[in-house]
């Protein structure tokens, strides 16, 4: 891996706002969700996710555990943005990734753009090793992929 962002990109023939509404909503995360580690929401998130908003997920890969979700960037059926950290104490010194989609209308839908940037995460190293970015990407990739199947189920 070189830098601190891994980027994947696919066309996707929905309009932006589909896109951002079903990325917009925590609740439907496990559903986008290509790496099958996000179980569900935790109780007490947002309905629709804005700008500063938080929100904690389930999480299961080996073990389960929780996250705790900031959103640091949102521009409405353009971009949203998430921070993730371990819950409580441990998210001082554990998490810190960012997971951003950005959405630009083309010709034909819509291109969405996910980032997996883990330059502000306090296990950089440990996460730039071995396999991890890769399986990361394709990970990502299916995540597009389900995206563009729940969009078509809409509409």
């Amino acid at each position: 891996m070189e830098g601190n962002i891994v980027s994947v990109e696919r066309v996707i023939p929905a309009p932006p706002g589909a896109i951002f509404d079903l990325i917009a909503d925590a609740a439907r995360h496990p559903d986008i969700d290509g790496s099958g580690t996000v179980k569900q929401v935790k109780e007490g998130s947002p309905q629709r996710l804005s700008e500063g908003a938080t929100f904690g997920m389930s999480m299961h890969m080996g073990i389960s555990y929780s996250m705790a979700n900031t959103v640091i960037e949102f521009e409405e059926n353009r971009r949203i943005a998430w921070q993730a950290r371990a819950g409580g104490f441990a998210g001082k010194v554990v998490g810190g990734r960012i997971w951003r989609y950005e959405l630009e209308p083309v010709e034909g839908g819509t291109r969405v753009t996910e980032s997996w940037d883990i330059s502000q995460d306090h296990q950089r190293p440990f996460l730039k090793m071995g396999g991890l970015p890769e399986k990361t990407r394709a990970n990502m990739d299916k995540t597009l992929a389900r995206i563009e199947e729940l969009t078509a189920q809409a509409a």
